[in-house]
């Protein structure tokens, strides 16, 4: 088996999320969210593309407000438990280094402050 490299380039990135939306589209759980929200799937990646390279690779591609997108989705912290997990297997599945690891640890957090977040504003 090849060693696996690290997160270093666009192509790795589009590599990460076409593999990672590969599986959440046939994700029990998963998805029925993506495939009834997402409507315009090469939008969609492009942006996806542009979302992590700017957090992994410091490229500051990516413009706009990830949360409004998110809000008013019908999920709860099954759904983002799981989301994280996935997306952490794909990323192990490809990748190893400090950006895979960042990459990892960066989704948690994300994951932990989406669903604080939707859970304060569906709570006031």
């Amino acid at each position: 088996m090849a060693e696996q490299k690290d997160i270093v380039s666009l192509d790795d990135i589009k590599l990460l999320v076409n593999s990672f939306y590969d599986a959440a589209k046939q994700d029990d759980l998963l998805g029925p969210v993506f495939n009834e929200k997402v409507k315009d799937w090469d939008r969609h990646l492009n942006i996806m593309y542009s979302f992590w390279e700017t957090v992994i690779l410091d490229q500051y591609s990516y413009k706009g407000t990830p949360f409004n997108q998110h809000k008013d989705l019908p999920i709860n912290s099954d759904h983002f438990n799981r989301w994280v997990n996935l997306f952490s297997s794909i990323v192990d599945a490809h990748f190893a280094g400090p950006h895979a690891d960042d990459a990892k640890k960066k989704a948690k957090q994300f994951g932990t402050v989406f669903w604080n977040k939707m859970e304060f504003l569906r709570n006031t």
